[in-house]
Parts: C-alpha cells; sequence; structure tokens
C-alpha cells in the first residue's frame, strides 16, 4: 500500500496523504486532482478501491486497424494530443494479424471503465465484419467517436473524409491530362469508403454520357502489395490513369508500374490518398488527396469530450474535404491512348 502510494503520488506531483485522502474519498481534494490521481491508479495498473470503481476513468480507448499505414499514426498523434489537452489519457489499441481483436480490446476497455472510445479506422466500416461490440458499448452509454465513413444504424457520431469528393477531384485532375482510360484500386467490396468512391467514380463517367467499364476497377487488401497487384492488372488493360484509396495502395501502383517496364509519369499516372508522412520523398513525389487529418481530429475530440460532459450531440456524419495535392505522380496522357 505504501509503494502504491508513493508510486501515484510521484506520478501526480502531489503527497502521499493527498492520494490517501482521494482513495478513502475524504474531503479536501480539489476535482482536479482528484480525477489525476484515479487516472494515475489506471496507468499504473493499480484496482481502484471499491467505493470508487463506479466511476469512469479519465481513459479514452483509441483504437486503431494498423500503424504501418503513415495514416493511422497521424491521426493516433492528434487524436492523442487533443485528448491530453482535455485532461484525458489516450489507451492506444492496434491490431495485428492473429493478435488481439477489436472486440477483445472493447472488453478490455470497458473492464478499465474508460470514459470513452474513438475509433480511427476499423470493422464499423465494412458491412460484412462483426458488430456486436459496438453495440455492447452503446447499450452501456459509453461515449464514441468514429472516424472514417461507417455503416448505417451504428448510432454514433462519425468523422470523416468526403470520399465523393476526392474522387471527383482526383478524375477531373488525371482526366485534364488528356487521360481517358482511368481505373480505381479500392479496397474490398465491403468497404464503405470504397463504395462511396466506387460509386462517385460511375457517377463522375454518366455525367460525362459514358459508363465505367468493370475491368476499369480493381479490388485489394490495403497494403502495398494488395495495391501492386491489382494496379498491374489494370495496367495490362491499358488503363494510363489510376486512382487508389489509399497512399499505400499507391506506392504498390508505382512499383507495378516499374515492374512492367512502365515510367511513372510518362506511361501511367497514380493518384493516392490520404498523403501521409513522407509521399513527397518518394520517388515520384506521390499526387495525392490529403485528408485534413489536423481538422478531423481536433473535430473527433471536441464530439466524444462533449459526450463525456453529458452533451448530446447528433449521431451523424461530420463530413471533411479533402484537397488535391499535385506532385510528380501525374503527367500528360502519352500519346496515342484512345479511350477504351
Amino acid at each position: 500500500m505504501t509503494r502504491r502510494l508513493a508510486q501515484v503520488a510521484q506520478k501526480v506531483g502531489v503527497s502521499e496523504a493527498t492520494v490517501s485522502r482521494v482513495l478513502n474519498n475524504k474531503p479536501g481534494v480539489s476535482e482536479a486532482t482528484r480525477q489525476a490521481v484515479l487516472t494515475a491508479l489506471d496507468v499504473l495498473g493499480y484496482e481502484r478501491p471499491t467505493q470508487l470503481r463506479g466511476e469512469r476513468a479519465r481513459l479514452v480507448g483509441l483504437v486503431l486497424p494498423e500503424l504501418q499505414n503513415p495514416i493511422f499514426p497521424a491521426f493516433a498523434d492528434v487524436i492523442g494530443g487533443a485528448l491530453a489537452q482535455q485532461g484525458l489519457t489516450p489507451v492506444l489499441c492496434t491490431q495485428t494479424n492473429g493478435g488481439v481483436s477489436e472486440a477483445d480490446y472493447v472488453e478490455l476497455l470497458l473492464q478499465q471503465q474508460v470514459s470513452g472510445v474513438v475509433f480511427a479506422g476499423g470493422q464499423f466500416a465494412q458491412a460484412d465484419a462483426r458488430h456486436e461490440h459496438y453495440r455492447l458499448l452503446s447499450e452501456r452509454k459509453v461515449p464514441v467517436v468514429l472516424v472514417n465513413a461507417a455503416i448505417e444504424d451504428l448510432g454514433f457520431p462519425c468523422v470523416a473524409c468526403d470520399d465523393a469528393v476526392a474522387v471527383e477531384q482526383a478524375w477531373r485532375h488525371l482526366s485534364l491530362l488528356g487521360h481517358q482510360r482511368i481505373g480505381l484500386v479500392l479496397g474490398p467490396d465491403d468497404h464503405v469508403p470504397s463504395m462511396r468512391k466506387l460509386a462517385a467514380a460511375r457517377g463522375v463517367v454518366r455525367a460525362a454520357g459514358g459508363t465505367l467499364p468493370e475491368d476499369a476497377v480493381e479490388r485489394a487488401m490495403f497494403s502495398l502489395e494488395g495495391g501492386q497487384a491489382a494496379a498491374a492488372r489494370l495496367m495490362r488493360r491499358g488503363i494510363t490513369g489510376i486512382i487508389c484509396a489509399s497512399d499505400p495502395l499507391a506506392l504498390g501502383a508505382v512499383r507495378a508500374a516499374r515492374r512492367e517496364g512502365l515510367r511513372v509519369p510518362d506511361d501511367i499516372s497514380v493518384v493516392g490518398y490520404d498523403d501521409s508522412a513522407f509521399m513527397n520523398c518518394t520517388e515520384p513525389p506521390l499526387t495525392t488527396m490529403r485528408q485534413p487529418i489536423e481538422a478531423m481530429g481536433r473535430a473527433a475530440v471536441e464530439l466524444l469530450v462533449t459526450q463525456i460532459q453529458g452533451g448530446s450531440v447528433t449521431p451523424g456524419e461530420l463530413l471533411f474535404e479533402p484537397e488535391l495535392v499535385v506532385r510528380g505522380s501525374t503527367a500528360q496522357a502519352p500519346s496515342g491512348t484512345t479511350e477504351a
């Protein structure tokens, strides 16, 4: 007990006597100090006293699908910093293949009496994935915010980049460069952001009086290898401009072009999505659709804190507009290409 008091006191920067008053639910301690002591208990892995376990910790779960795609560490950095400014401590939960699942993390977070959860990407964006753990959070009335387009009927507020606008801007950019054979590398069939991108592409082509060919669309897992395989198939069909659903997919497309003996952007133009870290340092630097990460992350935290403080938020979608960042992976269409 003495060791626990000393560790918590050192973590918070208060006396052991103050920590003791908090643990024994005694008066004479400010609410800010009280919350800091309880948060320190959670962070250090100590159980709260029985009389304090009914209160939610000042912890917030931040659940990410992976860390290999630089966009997710970028969101974690923004969201984590904004949470800290609100006196909340982020608990990073990252899924790995064959490791702890998203549902398992939710169970662990509920055991820790977290104040809320932010999901930045995840199973909520996949129509065919399991969603029971989201409904469990809803039943427990835990504040939740989703970052990315989600399936319908989950009932949580959502912050997302406008996938339709992204594809429209990217398609217009390639069209103005003279590309008539434009293709898409998207995520799986049940991936909601990819569904929106495909619908937008079909709308752009339809507005021009045409129909998007089925063989102009390829699906892939969100990885460099997936992008490489999907883009290679498009290139063999004569596609000269490729719009990808993520930057790693786009980098895979650049690698595919080299393996096919083609040059980017002289023979093939490639557009990514996210503008994640170091995309201006690739060879060639990647043209991509930039997500406003800072604004989206801060909006997500604002929505979460409003719920934590007892306020109400609309369980709808807050859409942010992407920005086309033109770099060296797109150029005029090669001469001699004709429309499919």
